[in-house]
């Protein structure tokens, strides 16, 4: 029998591993050895991750064989480069795949947020390819835009297609209200983004993490759900340092860089359970209803949801294009022989 005692034992044990005891952590990356690493429970990408992923010399082969996918199925060069970019973003999918027991999140390009019809094309064409390489759908989620297109793009993913789908670029308490009205599997609120924008608009350097607002609008967002009992779970995003993570612990779950799951699995501080079922439905929150016009009304009356989300929508735009200029590129001298 182990002499050690239950106190001692907690502070032997790293943050991370204390976390994953209160909250399902999630790998935010495209670096199939960081989830090796740290052994989460799923992992997401996103345009940016994969940009990045696809500069690597180790994953060359995952983007050279996409290529000659999407110049196999022909068509303009336009329709070669869209192939590709399906293609690879599911390759790196399948590749994470391998390296965690759960799910992971492949994003519908940002290009498309304000177009219902063509996310919902995308997504049906993303879980065709995992499905041709034998992957469930219920092994992904599909990421799309918190707009009010994208937010009805998930209710009929969801309802129609049983697709489960994961929320992205959330900042406001509006966009989680219409998510959980829906009826969408997940939503990721971004913790981080909402700080950088509350330290760039107030001019104050920092905030300790239980007056974080990032940290409460998550905190808000998972007590109105738990409270009126939501099935849409909530995975905080973004986080920007460890005081973040360890000030949700207890959300359903956490998706977190390579770099915070580093400091925390070095880390050896108490994580207490801090978002808990019982006090969510202890609080005072109200039950709203949002149609399409009282969610853009309330969206754009918090100035820094809506600033948030066009700014991040306009970034993985651009990310997407900067990942089609490299494959167009590289297609071309695959083409000429090179």
């Amino acid at each position: 029998m182990s002499s050690v005692s239950p106190d001692k034992r907690r502070k032997m044990e790293s943050a991370l591993n204390q976390l994953k005891k209160h909250t399902v952590v999630v790998a935010d990356t495209g670096d199939f050895n960081a989830i090796e690493e740290y052994k989460p429970q799923d992992a997401t990408t996103n345009p940016s991750l994969i940009l990045a992923a696809a500069k690597m010399p180790a994953y060359q082969h995952l983007v050279d064989q996409a290529i000659k996918y999407g110049i196999a199925n022909g068509g303009t060069e336009d329709e070669q480069v869209a192939n590709t970019m399906d293609k690879l973003f599911v390759s790196f999918g399948l590749e994470i795949l391998k390296k965690v027991p759960g799910r992971v999140s492949t994003e519908v390009d940002a290009r498309l947020s304000f177009d219902k019809e063509e996310m919902v094309a995308k997504a049906l064409r993303i879980i065709a390819l995992y499905e041709e390489a034998g992957i469930g759908k219920e092994r992904v989620l599909i990421k799309l835009s918190s707009t009010w297109e994208g937010i009805q793009a998930g209710r009929e993913l969801e309802e129609k297609h049983g697709v489960h789908c994961n929320m992205t670029l959330l900042f406001s308490f509006a966009q989680a209200v219409a998510c959980a009205e829906a009826k969408i599997t997940l939503i990721s609120p971004f913790v981080g983004r909402i700080l950088d924008w509350y330290k760039e608009s107030t001019g104050r350097k920092s905030y300790e993490p239980q007056e974080d607002p990032g940290v409460l609008s998550v905190t808000k967002i998972f007590n109105y759900y738990k409270k009126f009992g939501y099935s849409t779970v909530v995975m905080g995003a973004s986080f920007r340092n460890t005081g973040q993570v360890k000030a949700l612990a207890g959300c359903d779950l956490l998706t977190i860089s390579p770099s915070l799951l580093a400091e925390l699995s070095q880390d050896h501080s108490t994580v207490t359970e801090m978002l808990k079922v019982e006090k969510a439905k202890a609080s005072d929150l109200e039950k709203i209803h949002l149609n399409e016009k009282d969610y853009r009304w309330q969206h754009n009356e918090d100035q820094m949801a809506t600033e948030k989300l066009s700014d991040g929508i306009r970034k993985f735009a651009a990310d997407a294009i900067k990942l089609e200029t490299m494959i167009k590129e590289k297609m071309l001298n695959v083409k000429n022989g090179k």
